[in-house]
């Protein structure tokens, strides 16, 4: 049996950006900024035996989402994007994409080569 996984990001600008990444299905959440313990049970609660993984951006409300994400969902497996790009919609695709490998995510080969 294939446990499904479910990544939660903070806007659909996230969202846009990785979902192209993946090569298998992906349920993509998003907080859309600032989020409530009660709205991130809310959000989260159909997807309590999915594999549960954030993906935010390196700054403040990130870390005060991923801090929330830990005391809700302590199982949850925090993945980390470089603090050069801040937010992960500006991160590039390639980098996303081997933070997402990195993390056991099936990604499309065309994300991992390097230009040529």
């Amino acid at each position: 049996m294939t446990v499904e996984k479910c990544i939660i990001v903070e806007g659909r600008s996230d969202k846009l950006k990785i979902e192209p990444i993946f090569a298998e299905d992906v349920t993509i959440l998003c907080t859309n900024g600032t989020i409530s313990e009660d709205d991130l049970l809310d959000l989260l609660e159909p997807f309590e035996q999915h594999e549960l993984y954030t993906l935010f951006d390196a700054d403040n409300s990130g870390e005060k989402l991923r801090k929330l994400t830990r005391r809700t969902y302590s199982e949850a497996v925090h993945l980390l994007i470089p603090r050069t790009y801040i937010e992960v919609a500006n991160a590039p695709s390639k980098v996303l994409a081997h933070i997402l490998n990195e993390a056991r995510f099936v990604v499309h080969k065309q994300y991992l080569t390097l230009p040529e």
